[in-house]
C-alpha cells in the first residue's frame, strides 16, 4: 500500500497568508490598484505591489498576534529594509516604470487592528 504525505502548510504561514489577503483588501478599499503579489526573486521577496495614483507602491505585510517583542511595524529592521529596495531593484529592471516609487507598510496586530505606514521608509 502506498502513503502519500499531504503537505500542510505551517501555522505561521497560514497566519502570514491571511494578513496579506486583509492588507491587499484593504489598499483596494482605500483606493489603491493591485499589480502584483508575492514577487520572488534572488535578493527577496515583495509581498505586495499596487498603484496609488500616479506611484507605484511597495508593500511590506507584517503581523504579530502579540507586541511583547515589539509591533508589526518594529519588525521591519534596516537589514529587511534592505532586501525589500534590492527586491524592488530587481523588479524595475524587469518592469520599464518612470513612476515615483514609495515604500509603504502595513502592519496588523493580533487583534485585528491594521496600521498603514505611508511612506515608512
Amino acid at each position: 500500500m502506498l502513503f502519500t504525505k499531504l503537505k500542510t502548510k505551517a501555522a505561521h504561514l497560514i497566519r502570514g497568508e491571511s494578513a496579506e489577503e486583509q492588507a491587499h483588501n484593504f489598499l483596494i478599499s482605500k483606493g489603491l490598484k493591485p499589480v502584483t503579489r508575492n514577487f520572488h526573486c534572488k535578493k527577496g521577496e515583495l509581498d505586495l505591489i499596487m498603484t496609488d495614483k500616479q506611484s507605484l507602491v511597495i508593500i511590506e505585510v507584517r503581523f504579530r498576534k502579540t507586541d511583547k517583542y515589539g509591533s508589526a511595524a518594529e519588525s521591519i529592521t534596516r537589514a529587511k529594509q534592505s532586501r525589500i529596495i534590492a527586491a524592488t531593484h530587481m523588479y524595475l529592471a524587469s518592469q520599464k516604470t518612470d513612476q515615483p516609487i514609495r515604500f509603504d507598510v502595513i502592519a496588523i496586530s493580533g487583534n485585528g487592528t491594521i496600521d498603514w505606514i505611508q511612506n515608512a521608509f
